[in-house]
């Protein structure tokens, strides 16, 4: 199996290495490359042409979201990753206008991100849990004020479908859920995973996006 190239870059010489380490210790990943800046990560990028390239928001020179909007000029199948301790909806904004795939922050637990990082590989985008309560939010806030027709339902979901499709709009996470409906964590995550699949959607942020754009709660 091809491993997974990716490149880092992050201002910080210690934290590249931690990153490096931990990767490489999964057989499917492979660091090809490093940066100290926005600018030489986008020269890497050119050069190595990997799967992912992974950016801290602050750098020097050229920042991580300046790069991501300039990636594709220099490496057109290169994905944009996002790694920062900055939960900040202006962050988290720039970095989906600037195309980035995934959105991870730096407490995030070490099998999550490797996790992540496959997910976007995968074709899907990844946005830590406490992102997707921003941009639910967000997409709360621009709700329509148009309601759709009652009792329309062209997905066929079902009751308790829709009632986690609002829990999961609203920003709660699968736990929380269980907990309020007295249900297993393993419960809530098949339904999500139905839900997805009816909507034809592949993650949680397009699923949120989509039932807030087309009313369906």
């Amino acid at each position: 199996m091809e491993k997974i190239k990716i490149v880092l870059a992050d201002d910080h010489a210690l934290v590249r290495n931690g990153l490096k380490a931990m990767l490489e210790f999964d057989t499917e990943i492979s660091v090809t490359g490093e940066a100290g800046n926005g600018s030489e990560a986008l020269e890497v990028a050119r050069s190595v042409k990997p799967d992912l390239l992974i950016l801290d928001i602050r750098m020097p020179v050229m920042t991580g979201l300046e790069a991501a909007a300039q990636l594709k000029s220099y490496s057109p199948l290169t994905k944009a990753v996002i790694l920062s301790m900055h939960d900040s909806e202006e962050y988290v904004l720039q970095a989906l206008n600037a195309g980035a795939y995934g959105y991870i922050l730096k407490d995030t637990d070490k099998n999550e991100f490797v996790k992540a990082l496959k997910q976007i590989h995968n074709g899907n985008k990844y946005f830590s849990g406490g992102v997707s309560n921003v941009l639910a939010n967000r997409l709360l806030d621009n709700k329509p004020l148009v309601k759709a027709t009652p009792g329309e339902d062209v997905y066929n979901l079902s009751r308790r479908e829709k009632e986690i499709l609002r829990m999961v709009v609203e920003g709660k996470q699968n736990k929380q859920i269980a907990d309020s409906l007295d249900k297993s964590v393993r419960t809530i995550e098949t339904h999500r995973f139905n839900i997805m699949k009816k909507l034809g959607v592949n993650n949680a942020i397009d699923m949120v996006n989509k039932a807030v754009k087309e009313n369906l709660l």
